[in-house]
């Protein structure tokens, strides 16, 4: 058995993340990927096909495929424990069970390349596989180093000896001062009116030495209990450092720190001013939901366009979360409706009756005589989840086009945006990316509002909504002649309630008899464009 090399790709052909273990060209490599999705067949789990030169065995990960390349007198049998080993330990980079491993995306795999080589490497060594088992690949990736714990056990052992110096030291403080309060020559006053100065001077004092064993204390009664104070002053210490409110005098601001402040802004630097403690009580308890039971669609878009046209990525990720404030309504069944879009791949929690999903379009437990669960938090709990790839254009909900020109001193600059008429957008912002100028650009036309940032040299188009009334719009502008290039790449953001999968939910039937609980349902689309 020689394995050629191994490779996470998608189902396009482009290579994420690839190991070779012989002498291959580049190109012939990106051939030979670029080949495979025209070779393999549908609705198979894992299997292989061949070429006159190698021989591939592969198996999907949701959107992805794992591959190996060998040659054709590689043993089969070898090559397809080697592709099981394999698909186990790249679970465990990413710590997922294998059935969850499809909700991963090309920015996570190419985020842990390095660890999938390290891998991938444990299991096979100059193309040969390594007898090796899923526990030791495990152990030998997460690297643990006994110096290193032996460091942080000494480091406690320090900490907590010289937390028992210091009580050992105001116990010394405490005797002290009530045998020089018992003798006259002290005064009322207690460890806890001292300053640091005094503190100071007494633990210089040289009757309180140090020995070998440790430190001796002169005899006699404490004043009281040093060790609680301590205890208690490390807890309080906050409080004994807060200001009082007082009637004295106050300061005015100063003119000139105005205008400081003022010029600062200007050049787009974020100024915050100090918040009142009852404004910030105020925003921290918020309101709790009030329904009883919350259902929440959440999208999110990311797409990649050419600056030259043409659509270099569409992936969109969704989520049913659902929300129970009170565990006698959690017996209960959702059954909710979709768009019938083929490119959508619905996917349940583990604890979701499939079978009920798949022929009734209802979402419940496997077992009925157990509670969905309750949860108090915004996000809710994931019932539901389901992806979507395409490189149609046309179902895009917006898009958006860049022409500069330079022309002699001056570059000229062009954008215009079009919406779908099946989407209403809310709060658009499109960053522009400027040469470095002290100057706000020349606006001569623009449908919205704009902003330029001097401190990061971006150009801020923002559209509150974008409906039947504006699906096209443009700006134009003009910044010293640079070149075409610096004015990418263009990020577009914007929310919309209409959704991909247009999922919405039809009822809710409870388990246990009694009324159906009330509901509200809420559906968002988040979208981050990048146009370069």
């Amino acid at each position: 058995m020689v394995v050629l090399a191994v490779a996470f790709t998608n189902k396009f052909g482009k290579a994420l993340v690839s190991r070779q273990f012989v002498n291959i060209s580049q190109i012939r490599l990106e051939g030979f990927f670029a080949a495979f999705p025209k070779l393999i067949g549908t609705g198979k789990q894992h299997t292989y096909v061949e070429t006159e030169d190698v021989r591939y065995v592969y198996q999907p990960i949701g959107t992805f495929y794992l591959i190996l390349i060998t040659s054709k007198q590689s043993n089969i049998v070898e090559d397809l424990e080697t592709l099981r080993m394999l698909s186990k330990v790249t679970s465990l980079v990413f710590t997922l069970v294998p059935e969850y491993v499809p909700f991963i995306d090309e920015e996570e795999i190419c985020e842990r390349a390095f660890e999938l080589i390290f891998v991938i490497d444990e299991v096979i060594s100059m193309g040969l596989r390594e007898n090796v088992t899923v526990a030791q690949v495990r152990q030998f990736c997460e690297m643990v180093s006994e110096e290193e714990m032996f460091h942080k056990i000494m480091l406690q052992i320090k900490i907590k000896e010289t937390y028992n110096i210091m009580k050992l030291k105001a116990s010394k403080i405490d005797k002290s001062k009530a045998d020089r309060n018992r003798g006259g020559r002290g005064s009322s006053m207690s460890l806890q009116s001292m300053g640091p100065g005094e503190i100071e001077h007494i633990l210089s004092d040289p009757s309180i030495s140090s020995s070998n064993d440790g430190f001796s204390i002169a005899s006699g009664p404490s004043a009281f209990n040093s060790s609680t104070y301590l205890d208690s002053y490390f807890s309080n210490s906050k409080a004994a450092t807060a200001p009082s409110k007082g009637q004295g005098m106050q300061l005015v601001k100063n003119q000139r720190i105005n205008q400081f402040l003022q010029s600062l802004k200007a050049e787009g630097e974020e100024i915050t001013e100090d918040v009142q403690p009852s404004l910030i009580k105020s925003r921290a308890t918020a309101p709790p939901p009030s329904n009883p039971v919350s259902l929440i669609v959440d999208e999110k878009l990311c797409v990649t366009l050419k600056s030259d046209g043409g659509l270099a990525n569409f992936d969109v990720q969704g989520f049913l979360s659902l929300q129970i404030l009170d565990e006698k309504d959690a017996y209960l069944h959702v059954q909710v409706e979709s768009a019938k879009n083929p490119s959508i791949v619905f996917k349940t929690h583990p604890s979701i009756n499939k079978e009920l999903f798949s022929s009734e379009n209802t979402l419940g437990l496997k077992d009925p005589n157990r509670p969905l669960p309750t949860c108090q938090s915004s996000d809710g709990v994931s019932l539901l989840r389901w992806r979507m790839q395409s490189l149609d254009e046309s179902a895009l909900p917006f898009t958006i086009s860049c022409w500069p020109s330079v022309s002699g001193n001056v570059t000229d600059v062009s954008i215009e945006y079009e919406a779908s008429p099946k989407f209403d957008l809310q709060n658009v912002i499109i960053s522009v990316p400027l040469p470095s100028i002290r100057k706000a650009p020349n606006v001569r036309h623009i449908d919205g509002e704009w902003r330029y940032d001097l401190k990061t040299s971006v150009f801020e188009w923002s559209i509150l909504l974008i409906d039947n009334s504006n699906r096209v719009g443009s700006v134009e502008f003009s910044v010293p002649a640079a070149d075409p290039s610096t004015f990418f790449p263009i990020s577009v953001q914007f929310t919309t309630t209409n959704t991909f999968s247009g999922l919405k939910v039809v009822n809710i039937m409870p388990l246990k008899g009694g009324s159906t609980p009330k509901f509200v349902q809420r559906a968002m689309l988040c979208a981050d464009y990048t146009l370069v």
